[in-house]
């Protein structure tokens, strides 16, 4: 059976009775955690009952396929229906479940856990075909999502969050599920206890404990080297490399910029206003960075926007492939895309 995107919570919190097993797939691995658990609850409120819950690799099942029938048919010490959690999932359990999804034993519900699988996966496609099994995919969440969980983790401990608010945290959450609760349980515990009655969090409130400082600097580093200032960039990107920053996410942070900024440059040159081309832009630019972004507009024509996203994807490809020095690949693509952009201030 396959589970589309918008079921998977409600399918997870009730799974349909005659499922034996479940596959919880995806690029969010938070939120694959976060569903292999809730669908293991509909069994075993208790998961660390040793009686009704098993742990097992998909490693273990590999070397003894034997043991997945195995587990599926042992019946609990202490009564009750049993769940098996099956670890780092992959196309080598497919045979297995294979032939015990034809020939079940027991009554356990079986819960796969795996990272993204391609739509060509063969343990994927006999998820999502066999009427005992469901494959429920795990994909970041939209901005339509994410404002939904901002929301009503917020409501549950009285508070609310106003337009900016909510624009700046749909900006800065939203890669990993369970990253996102856990800086919104920070923003709770800073907001401290609940009173009589609910309580906005202001955008100083979130902008204080949502995104660190390596964040804020990585986002002006890009701003800096879109403007043209090479120097600022420089002195930006050798903070984020001495405090330990990956090249790789920087690299990839700039290309979301690019991408908004080439969307958005593509809508003027056809005739939008700058206002309504950045209307189109989801999650909307954050307001006190939306004059530098307007600004970089009249700088970044769809081709040059284009330009600096093969820049940067292939400096990302190179620092992955080449075996040369990542820091010194970023450093030079950022000022390849200062030099661009002190060129367009100069005109033709």
């Amino acid at each position: 059976m396959k589970i589309s995107a918008d079921r998977a919570d409600s399918f997870c919190a009730r799974p349909d009775a005659k499922i034996r097993s479940v596959l919880i797939y995806g690029p969010d691995d938070g939120l694959v955690r976060e569903r292999v658990v809730t669908a293991m609850k509909t069994v075993v409120a208790d998961l660390s009952d040793p009686f009704r819950v098993a742990d097992l690799t998909a490693a273990a099942i590999t070397k003894d396929p034997a043991l997945l029938a195995d587990e599926a048919a042992a019946m609990a010490l202490t009564g009750g229906r049993r769940v098996i959690r099956i670890r780092d999932a992959g196309d080598g359990l497919t045979k297995p479940f294979e032939a015990f999804l034809n020939a079940p034993a027991g009554d356990a519900l079986i819960v796969v856990q795996a990272d993204d699988l391609a739509a060509k996966s063969t343990l994927r496609k006999l998820f999502e075909a066999h009427t005992l099994a469901a494959a429920v995919p795990c994909y970041a969440d939209d901005e339509g999502a994410l404002a939904a969980v901002i929301n009503r983790t917020l409501n549950t401990h009285g508070l609310s969050a106003g337009k900016d608010t909510l624009d700046y945290l749909v900006a800065n959450l939203g890669g990993d599920r369970a990253v996102t609760r856990q800086e919104l349980d920070k923003l709770v515990t800073y907001m401290g206890p609940a009173g009589d009655s609910p309580r906005s969090v202001s955008l100083e409130d979130a902008m204080a404990c949502i995104g660190d400082m390596s964040a804020l600097a990585q986002d002006d580093l890009i701003l800096a080297a879109a403007e043209g200032d090479s120097l600022t960039a420089q002195r930006l990107l050798d903070r984020l490399f001495a405090e330990g920053t990956n090249p790789v996410p920087i690299l990839r942070a700039a290309l979301r910029h690019f991408q908004r900024l080439h969307l958005a440059a593509s809508a003027l040159s056809h005739g939008h206003t700058a206002d309504s081309a950045l209307g189109l832009l989801k999650p909307p630019v954050f307001f006190k960075t939306k004059p530098r972004f307007t600004a970089q507009l009249r700088l970044w024509s769809p081709a040059r926007a284009m330009t600096a996203l093969d820049l940067l994807l292939q400096t990302e490809i190179d620092c992955k492939t080449t075996g040369m020095p990542e820091q010194e690949l970023t450093s030079r693509a950022f000022l390849s895309i200062a030099n661009a952009a002190r060129a367009a201030k100069r005109g033709p």
